[in-house]
């Protein structure tokens, strides 16, 4: 385009092409070079001054946008049976967005004037500019069932796999949605009960086969009792919220904070900021800012959604799907951090030297809003030289600072020493249909560790502030492992000819030195994995007991309140300490602190658990179709019934049985962790590589049954067959060599160290 473009284009384009709003792009766009330019300048100055336009650095924006999730109200449908809705969260001063609601074979019908939950799509068609999905409908809110379905000549029923459920739901005819017998299904209740008082049930959604890997989640949060649906008062609760405004709050709308999460994350509640110090005392510093979504406004003490998120404990994530703490009207839209989008949060601001050491921290509550939304391998290809549109306006005045700003903070770590385990993280990419197309590396990057660090930073500074202030809170603790389970490690460290010194104080450094010492060695996943084995579990406690894991004094969670109550609990705490308003710390919170700490350790466990489950029944399924193919692995576990071991390829555990090692008795010893050949006197034991076969995968149990081809490389003396398992004798009548059993130092539980705790002061 030659001529100049009228404010209506500019508006247009601007709307059609939100990554691509530079006054360079925008040139670009509509041919204007030269002295050209300078006309544009001042349309887009014009703009702005209208209220059309704001100015972000070196970008321009609509103001006006709807968030991801918007409240919709159905307008009639149009001759074409064509569906539109209103957005009712729309306050934008130009002209009220066309939003088309675009439905699914299973969702329900839409009449006019009714109040639907949506997932938003921007799009760029001639008679809308947004694309609507149902969530659901605002005050519907169906009871809902998993379980199999078994046909008659009625319809069906359906028994449900929750653990203690024996009432069958039936299922009218016309209902059934295509299910066939015996296949697992979800479903919602489709009104009062019926024939011997059952309830009615309309088929959602077919899962298929209850072994195939598209029903593992359901079946494993099923089977841990994680809650998967809101009560009524909940949903309603959650419905009727509105955008929390600037009364009582900090305007950091200004500010250029940006989300950085994985790709496909829904919920959004941590941003950032970095820049230089300008402080002349401070020659090298930085300040950091960390906003977190501020859930407190949203969900008080004693509601029906605190209570239901305290129930939860956390969100549960699993590959096809997240179990959520809050619904989605929170999680997903009224507390995300989305692009563009006013947000209330809680913010503090640390000021760092140029080594990295924290100088001084502050809390505020505010209104921000972030002006984008990343994932940490677009943030870092433009740090490694390769921005995108999007990336590229904020190189150098965002990112940059934020990495120059992490390089000190890594400084800072380096010093502390916290236990720096190499453990690859391996991710389940699923098909459309569900099933397992690929067991994967993830990826870790700087910016993965960058906003590690600025979490961490903040989660100290919450701590701090809180001891600082005596508010009561929930600490994150992790204590030093037990004697027990060092001198185990060590025992491992000596057999791979390492050392982990004794006899002194134990701390972070020193089981780094032997990390360090392993690492490049074929002993490196060994001992990255006795190390692991060794730690306690983390758990939530009123009392400070430090963070053995983080070499820190100071730990509270603060920076993840949509998916843990703790957190929730620790903005709380900051909300009294700060006299932000009446929706802080309750006395009924403060009066069961301990047991909430409690109940949501417990909460994390079970959801670790389900997890676990399923990532081992999808990683069955996966392997189920590969039996008698040859796998390369490591031992990584040794019991009295066999031996694990954890294949290289995926990551899968499998187990092989005792019974099939060779035609020996083998002897187990707990202490060393070992079988040994009573005849032969070889000697199984963890971190040794072998190669197996798989003998069978079973994706309902997530059980992998292996069998040993050979050890280090040799196949095992004394051919194959039945192997039996020793007591620490040689059987009688048994030929071969005499030989004694090797056995650890035994341990008297009088001996072992007590380990007195003194409350620390705060």
């Amino acid at each position: 385009m030659s001529k100049l473009p009228t404010k209506a284009d500019i508006l247009d384009w601007i709307a059609a092409n939100p990554t691509l709003t530079a006054k360079r792009d925008i040139a670009k766009a509509f041919g204007i070079k030269g002295a050209a330019r300078i006309d544009l300048k001042r349309l887009l100055k014009e703009l702005e001054e209208e209220g059309h336009l704001e100015k972000r650095k070196k970008t321009y924006r609509d103001p006006d946008r709807l968030p991801p999730v918007s409240v919709l109200q159905v307008k009639a449908p149009t001759p074409d049976g064509d569906l539109f809705a209103r957005p009712l969260e729309w306050h934008g001063e130009g002209v009220e967005p066309i939003v088309l609601v675009v439905p699914r074979a299973s969702d329900p019908a839409l009449g006019e004037g009714d109040r639907i939950l949506a997932r938003m799509q921007v799009v760029h068609e001639e008679d809308h500019n947004y694309e609507a999905r149902l969530i659901r409908r605002i005050g519907s809110n169906p009871r809902k069932v998993v379980g199999i379905f078994a046909k008659t000549s009625e319809g069906g029923r359906i028994k449900p796999i929750d653990k203690g459920s024996d009432k069958e739901w039936m299922v009218a005819p016309d209902a059934t949605g295509g299910a066939k017998d015996g296949e697992l299904v979800e479903a919602e209740q489709a009104g009062p009960a019926g024939r011997m008082g059952l309830p009615r049930a309309r088929i959602t959604e077919r899962l298929g086969d209850p072994s195939a890997p598209r029903a593992v989640s359901l079946i494993a949060i099923h089977q841990h009792g994680i809650p998967d649906s809101f009560p009524d008062d909940v949903i309603a609760e959650a419905d009727a919220m509105k955008p929390a405004g600037l009364k009582g709050r900090t305007d950091m709308r200004d500010m250029p904070l940006i989300t950085i999460d994985p790709v496909d994350a829904r919920d959004r509640d941590d941003a950032c900021l970095a820049y230089p110090d300008d402080d002349p005392k401070n020659q090298g510093g930085h300040v950091i800012w960390v906003a977190i979504a501020d859930v407190s406004h949203y969900v008080t003490p004693g509601s029906a959604l605190d209570q239901e998120a305290r129930k939860r404990g956390n969100s549960s994530y699993f590959p096809d799907r997240v179990v959520p703490m809050l619904p989605d009207r929170l999680s997903g839209d009224l507390c995300s951090l989305h692009e563009g989008v006013p947000r209330a949060c809680v913010a503090v601001r640390m000021v760092i030297d140029a080594h990295g050491n924290k100088i001084s921290h502050g809390f505020q509550r505010g209104l921000m809003r972030s002006v984008a939304s990343l994932d940490y391998r677009t943030v870092q290809d433009a740090m490694d030289g390769n921005p995108n549109d999007k990336t590229a306006p904020l190189l150098d005045d965002v990112i940059r600072p934020l990495y120059a700003a992490y390089a000190a903070l890594r400084e800072a770590r380096k010093r502390r020493q916290p236990l720096d385990l190499d453990l690859p993280e391996r991710k389940i990419v699923l098909a459309e249909d569900g099933t397992v197309q690929s067991v994967n590396f993830a990826d870790r990057l700087d910016a993965h560790r960058l906003i590690e660090e600025f979490m961490v930073l903040a989660n100290v500074c919450a701590a701090e502030t809180l001891i600082a202030k005596r508010t009561p809170l929930l600490f994150r603790v992790h204590e030093e492992p037990p004697p027990e389970k060092m001198e185990s490690l060590r025992e491992t460290a000596e057999a791979a000819g390492l050392t982990l010194a004794k006899g002194q104080v134990l701390k972070t450094a020193q089981l780094n030195r032997l990390l360090h010492d392993a690492a490049g060695s074929d002993e490196a996943e060994l001992i990255n994995l006795a190390t692991l084995r060794s730690m306690t579990q983390a758990y939530y406690n009123p009392e400070n007991f430090g963070h053995f894991g983080l070499a820190l004094q100071n730990y509270a969670h603060f920076t993840s309140p949509i998916r843990r109550y703790s957190d929730l609990i620790v903005h709380r705490a900051l909300i009294k300490a700060h006299n932000w308003g009446d929706d802080g710390l309750s006395p009924e919170d403060i009066e069961r602190l301990e047991a909430t700490a409690q109940h949501i350790s417990d909460t994390e466990r079970r959801s670790m658990m389900a997890e676990r489950d399923t990532t081992d029944r999808y990683l069955a399924a996966f392997l189920s179709d590969r039996i008698g193919a040859e796998f390369s692995g490591r031992i990584s576990g040794i019991a009295r019934f066999g031996v694990f071991v954890k294949l290289d390829e995926t990551g899968a555990d499998g187990l092989i049985p005792i019974r099939s090692l060779g035609n020996e008795y083998f002897h187990f010893d707990a202490d060393a962790g070992t079988l040994m050949g009573s005849d032969t006197g070889v000697m199984i034991s963890l971190g040794q590589r072998v190669t197996v076969k798989l003998i069978d995968a079973a994706p309902v149990t997530g059980g992998i049954g292996l069998e040993l081809l050979t050890l280090e490389d040799a196949k095992l003396p004394g051919g194959s067959g039945k192997g039996r398992m020793g007591r620490g004798t040689r059987p009688k009548g048994k030929g071969g060599p005499k030989r004694k059993v090797a056995k650890s130092k035994k341990k008297d539980a009088k001996t072992k160290r007590k380990v007195t705790r003194r409350r620390r002061n705060g």
